[in-house]
């Protein structure tokens, strides 16, 4: 585990720690194009996105990059990334505008353990007068620091912009999809909301809370991979994600056993 990581998972719960419980997760298969894509619609703020997930590595020190979240511009020309880099850092590459000029940041600490869920979040909003607070990201509800590089206030976010392919687990094409466990998915369009709004701390652990009280906003998203329905959208949207490649829902969370 990382330095001041708070754990979490339900071997060492009591039974009824969790008041919300996740009943599975998504494995997506490293290489290819395994994971998951949507077409984004008009958003109801471009300036303003929360994406929140649990996810389990299962593989280190890879090569390649391994993707959480990525979207790519109906044009071709935004990419922006959220993912695990070659050095198990959390890297974000951001190019909000559609300018072609991407910005790269490798976040702190490093990220080793294969054995348990954590919590991530990257929260923006780019109207936000002090440039560090445009771009949020928290593992297990801690702010995760390293970001070399800002966003120009009030630049699109490209993760939400109408006509955007956004892509989880996976990228475009190539090798680059995440090898690991992925659970309950949320995405806040409209809003930069806190871990606390996913999650929260309970005698040391960080557990997950029910996101059923939250508003989504057109592009949102809530997804809970269940079998025979991993790509839809239980936030009340009908943004239902396509799947890709090798997926297979198991039963394994971060409260599983409790």
């Amino acid at each position: 585990m990382v330095a001041n990581e708070k754990w979490f998972g339900g071997a060492g719960a009591t039974a009824g720690f969790y008041d919300h419980q996740i009943n599975q997760s998504l494995f997506i298969a490293g290489g290819g194009t395994h994971g998951l894509n949507r077409t984004l619609g008009t958003p109801t703020n471009e300036y303003k996105l929360t994406l929140s997930v649990w996810l389990k590595r299962s593989a280190i020190g890879n090569t390649n990059l391994q993707e959480i979240y990525k979207s790519l511009g109906s044009g071709g020309g935004a990419n922006t990334g959220f993912d695990y880099i070659t050095e198990d850092k959390i890297g974000i590459a951001v190019n909000p505008s559609y300018d072609g000029a991407s910005t790269a940041s490798e976040l702190d600490p490093v990220f080793r353990d294969i054995s348990a869920f954590m919590h991530l979040v990257i929260a923006y909003d780019t109207t936000d007068g002090t440039a560090t607070n445009r771009v949020k990201a928290y593992q297990n509800g801690t702010q995760l620091t390293g970001f070399t590089t800002t966003i120009p206030q009030n630049t699109t976010v490209s993760f939400n912009q109408s006509g955007t392919e956004l892509y989880i687990g996976r990228s475009e094409g190539g090798s680059y999809s995440l090898n690991g466990y992925i659970a309950e998915l949320v995405i806040i369009d409209g809003q930069q909301l806190a871990p606390t709004s996913f999650a929260e701390e309970k005698n040391g652990v960080w557990k997950p809370i029910s996101v059923s009280g939250l508003t989504f906003g057109n592009n949102g998203a809530y997804l809970k991979f269940a079998s025979g329905a991993i790509g839809t959208d239980s936030s009340g949207n009908s943004n239902n994600f396509s799947t890709n490649g090798t997926l297979r829902v198991v039963l394994d969370s971060p409260t599983f056993g409790s």
